[in-house]
């Protein structure tokens, strides 16, 4: 279940010091998840605030900082799905560049029925591609 997309550290991402300002790896996060959801999971996020009225914001997200990225770097982004609850499921991401991790993220995202504004449980289809494994997909 592991996707992977790529992003380049651009000018708007660096700081004084010529390296990635760390929320900006947030934002690139950020675009990763809703790469993943638009291309593995098959539900892009205009369809699931217009269509289905669900959103996925992130609860929890703790971040190590590894290395330094530079204007210009392209960066692999690989996220795993490690968990899923009834509404919930916590990820695994790593930012790397040239064979080095430079940040490594554990988040957790919560479908939430956006007028309510409360947690809902997932739909059964993206519960199914976002579980980490058959059992989890249950919900066991």
């Amino acid at each position: 279940m592991t996707f992977k997309t790529t992003t380049q550290v651009r000018f708007a991402h660096i700081d004084a010091a010529g390296i990635v300002f760390y929320p900006r790896y947030f934002e690139m996060l950020n675009a990763a998840v809703e790469d993943w959801f638009a291309q593995q999971v098959g539900c892009d996020f205009r369809s699931m605030h217009r269509d289905r009225g669900i959103g996925v914001p992130t609860v929890t997200l703790e971040a190590e900082f590894l290395a330094p990225s530079f204007l210009g770097d392209v960066l692999t982004v690989r996220i795993d799905p490690v968990a899923i609850g009834r509404s919930s499921c916590t990820y695994e991401a790593v930012f790397s560049g040239e064979g080095t991790d430079r940040m490594k993220v554990v988040g957790k995202l919560v479908c939430m029925d956006l007028a309510a504004h409360k947690s809902v449980p997932w739909p059964d289809d993206i519960r199914e591609r976002i579980s980490p494994d058959p059992v989890c997909a249950l919900g066991l």
